[in-house]
């Protein structure tokens, strides 16, 4: 099996440590064929530079970004291959200037991430209260429509932690919604895959993100999925692939997908 890890950090994004040559090394001592570099995308949107220091990258450091990956895919070339990806937030209303910037760069992916409902973090760990049922009902269909949209705006390869706004709030998963199925239904006709992303496990919610029964609903649409730990740290790339690659073939997965300049490969579980 061809171990790989699409989904890391570094920090240039301000809230994780190690430099990206850190994350390549790590890499190559975990004996991993490839590996992604995705850094948080800055906020293309805002007239600010760095609005948000601690969790994006600045606008101005991008560049430095993107020529610090092409620099290490080719010096590390004879050990590994390194893709050069980046996780970008999902705002549709600004979508149209993300795709502007994005496209001006020789990605081998792009990971759509949403991590704001209602223009609130969904790790805002007090988010959930007072709210009623009808209310978390409806933030949960929000979350999902936005995932839904961000498959079909076709900017992204990887739709990043499907199910995250549990991290802080573990009950999310048993808020019963329809807008799960038909996120996937989507995700499946755009012919986008998800990750499973193992730092589930670093919040209150433990686990990976999406849930198992995601995972088997994914399954019946078609829709394809591949690996990211979604490390912070050195230490954590590639974490608990094995268990993911044992776990997707239970339920009855038979390939994992990667990408190089923005093409769809498999590998075989």
């Amino acid at each position: 099996m061809t171990k790989f890890d699409l989904h890391t950090h570094n920090q240039m994004c301000g809230h994780a440590i190690g430099t990206i040559e850190d994350y390549v090394k790590a890499a190559i001592d975990k004996e991993l064929k490839m590996i992604g570099i995705s850094d948080h995308a800055p906020y293309f949107h805002s007239e600010e530079d760095h609005p948000k220091p601690g969790i994006t990258m600045a606008k101005s450091h991008f560049n430095r970004y993107v020529n610090e990956v092409l620099r290490l895919k080719e010096e590390y070339a004879d050990q590994i291959e390194v893709l050069l990806g980046i996780e970008s937030d999902f705002f549709p209303q600004h979508s149209t200037v993300y795709k502007q910037f994005l496209d001006e760069y020789p990605f081998d992916y792009l990971i759509g991430s949403v991590h704001f409902v209602d223009e609130i973090s969904i790790f805002r760990k007090g988010r959930w209260e007072g709210l009623s049922n009808e209310e978390k009902v409806k933030t949960k269909e929000r979350y999902y429509h936005l995932i839904e949209q961000s498959a079909s705006s076709d900017m992204f390869d990887i739709l990043g932690h499907i199910d995250a706004m549990k991290g802080f709030y573990p009950e999310f998963s048993n808020i019963q919604v329809d807008a799960i199925d038909k996120t996937l239904q989507v995700i499946g006709e755009y012919e986008k895959v998800i990750e499973i992303n193992t730092s589930g496990k670093t919040k209150d919610c433990g686990g990976w993100y999406p849930a198992d029964e995601i995972l088997e609903r994914a399954l019946y649409f078609n829709v394809g999925v591949t690996f990211g730990s979604d490390a912070h740290d050195p230490d954590r790339v590639g974490d608990e692939f094995e268990e993911v690659q044992k776990r997707l073939k239970e339920i009855g997965f038979k390939e994992l997908h990667y990408f190089r300049n923005r093409e769809k490969y498999s590998v075989s579980i």
